[in-house]
């Protein structure tokens, strides 16, 4: 299976130009905690977290309406083409040690972002399957029996 279909193909962007306090009142009105940023071809530049946002803004005591959100991103962002299969997906986030991967497509463009999330909500409805399997097949083990 490749991450492309698992991810996420809803993604909050943002401009590296936009202040701080742009993205984030585009994080609370998405209800997200990560953005990410691309150029002006859909290509990412960078992401950043909520998490980005109170350690190298807030802690750093800038005026989030003055900073410039590339000022705060991560700019090695770490992706994967939507074709790569889920588990190098996985081992490509274990080895950077981060939570999410930006999912590229045709031209490198932006194609989604894949979160530990996404696997999590994969290996439940494999469970969920599996757990189906094991009931149906009851029946037919002990009507064998008898």
């Amino acid at each position: 299976m490749s991450t492309g279909r698992i991810c996420t193909r809803t993604v909050v962007t943002a401009s590296a130009r936009e202040s701080v306090l742009e993205v984030a009142r585009r994080m609370e009105e998405h209800g997200v905690g990560t953005v990410v940023v691309v150029d002006e071809n859909a290509k990412p530049v960078g992401i950043v977290t909520d998490r980005d946002l109170v350690l190298r803004c807030i802690a750093a005591e800038l005026e989030p309406a003055g900073t410039r959100v590339s000022d705060v991103m991560t700019q090695e962002v770490r992706t994967v083409d939507e074709s790569t299969p889920i588990e190098q997906a996985l081992r490509t986030m274990a080895g950077a040690g981060t939570r999410r991967l930006v999912v590229t497509g045709t031209g490198g463009k932006l194609a989604g972002l894949l979160s530990m999330d996404d696997f999590v909500e994969l290996l439940a409805e494999e469970a969920t399957s599996l757990g189906e399997i094991v009931r149906n097949d009851r029946p037919a083990i002990a009507s064998r029996g008898g």
